[in-house]
């Protein structure tokens, strides 16, 4: 897509198209003493200021002088989003009041309205821009929306051309990128330097299953670890999903989008942090050496699994990028995966469920959330659970059976975390269908209520 820059216009001296955007009720109140030549278009056109509706006022010469935003009930920064592919050619300026503390969601979800994801086939965008005043912070709008179109891209490109090696050196060129070191453990040295679970997963596919670790280092920070799955392609292993379940498992390296993207955005805002990535990354595929029902695995941290359904994957490679987070002394472990229907069942796919014994911290994501328009539900780990996991033959098995899905992959995830705070995002990385700001397709979930949080904390000032 085009660079999200070419947007953005911070030339106030041009002739610039006012955009209004209305809440229904004002926009009834205008209405009734708007002039009634525009009452009539507007009544003509059925245009009552529903969320992210537009209205384009045009000269007699088919040239648009001002247009109408509606913002449906309540004020919704995620109306603005709807802009970019509504509007002609042209540069425009929000001529409306926005409360402060929102200034910065408006031009930001303009921003990710504007996300087209058109690597495999030919889509114009018009060439719009919108005026950025002064008091908002373009640098960290810019920031944010790029780093989220960059997961986006990740997620919407089919696994023929972002399998396992191609998603490892989109990793290292981001590391390369952002100055940060890089360690690579890959295929049979996986086992070598125990990395058992990520090696089982992983071994049945095309590609050598790898464990990629992001450092970007700051001596005697805070550290803080950012943690996501990266199954490239599921299929289910040999408990091969139906076809109907297998048709968007491209979007299963999703966490790892989140990860990488939140990385980015924290190395860009140089916050007082020592920061790492943790991305193991994998296909489930169907081979003569696939892992097995039955198989019993001893993890990293020493835990034995049995592999009662290879199906639930995500969860065995991330247990042992978790324990190697955990290993590294951070003190702060975010996890992002793509882990369960459950919570699709539970919460549908815009709200990801969260996971967390500090309720502290749930309290801080739980306001990150409100104020950065990034919705998010809090779900409990409740241990009476945890004996789902209960086998004869070793100390766990890895599927916690039919009920409370996402909670259980949940606790599984806990037993192999061993830091002050963790947090584990149930996201689903997919939005079904086109909404203002969040374009049909791959999605980037959770990540900026993290960063605030991150941010509040160690903020540099």
């Amino acid at each position: 897509m085009k660079n999200l820059a070419e947007f953005i216009t911070s030339d106030a001296d041009g002739d610039l198209i006012p955009i209004k955007a209305f809440k229904t009720d004002e926009f009834n109140a205008y209405l009734e003493k708007a002039p009634e030549a525009e009452k009539n278009l507007l009544n003509i056109d059925g245009f009552k200021a529903g969320f992210g509706k537009i209205y384009l006022f045009k000269n007699s010469k088919g040239l648009v002088t001002k247009v109408y935003l509606g913002l449906g009930d309540e004020f919704s920064a995620n109306s603005f989003g709807a802009l970019v592919k509504s509007l002609p050619k042209g540069e425009y300026e929000i001529v409306s009041n926005i409360p402060k503390n929102q200034l910065d969601n408006v031009y930001l979800f303009f921003l990710l309205g504007a996300y087209v994801f058109d690597k495999y086939k030919t889509k114009t965008v018009e060439d719009v821009k919108l005026y950025f005043p002064e008091d908002v912070d373009i640098k960290k709008v810019l920031l944010t929306a790029q780093s989220v179109c960059m997961g986006r891209d990740l997620v919407n490109t089919p696994t023929n051309d972002m399998g396992v090696a191609t998603l490892g050196e989109f990793a290292i060129n981001l590391a390369n990128d952002l100055d940060a070191k890089i360690e690579i453990i890959q295929g049979d040295e996986l086992l070598k330097q125990n990395y058992p679970l990520v090696h089982a997963v992983g071994r049945a596919g095309a590609d050598e299953p790898r464990l990629i670790i992001l450092h970007k280092a700051k001596v005697g920070a805070p550290k803080v670890a950012i943690v996501g799955k990266g199954v490239v392609f599921d299929t289910g292993g040999l408990n091969l999903k139906p076809g109907s379940s297998m048709g968007l498992m491209k979007k299963d390296m999703g966490g790892s989008a989140c990860a990488l993207a939140a990385f980015r955005i924290l190395c860009g805002l140089g916050l007082d942090i020592d920061l790492k990535c943790y991305v193991p990354i994998v296909e489930n595929s169907v081979s003569g050496n696939s892992m097995r029902p039955g198989d019993i695995i001893t993890s990293r941290k020493g835990i034995s699994v049995e592999i009662d359904n290879t199906d639930a994957e995500g969860r065995l490679i991330l247990a042992d990028a978790l324990t190697r987070a955990s290993e590294d002394g951070n003190e702060l472990i975010f996890d992002f995966a793509t882990l369960t229907g459950a919570a699709r069942v539970a919460l549908g796919p815009d709200l990801p469920p969260f996971y967390t014994k500090s309720q502290k911290l749930a309290n801080e994501i739980k306001s990150a959330s409100d104020k950065v328009i990034d919705p998010l539900w809090q779900m409990p780990l409740w241990d009476a659970y945890i004996d789902d996991f209960d086998t004869q033959n070793a100390d766990m098995k890895n599927s916690g059976g039919g009920f409370a899905g996402s909670i259980t992959a949940a606790l599984f995830l806990q037993k192999f975390v061993d830091a002050p705070e963790w947090v584990h995002f149930d996201v689903y990385c997919w939005n079904p269908k086109d909404k203002p700001a969040r374009p049909m397709g791959g999605e980037i979930q959770a990540v900026r209520s993290v960063v605030e949080v991150i941010k509040n904390r160690f903020s540099c000032g």
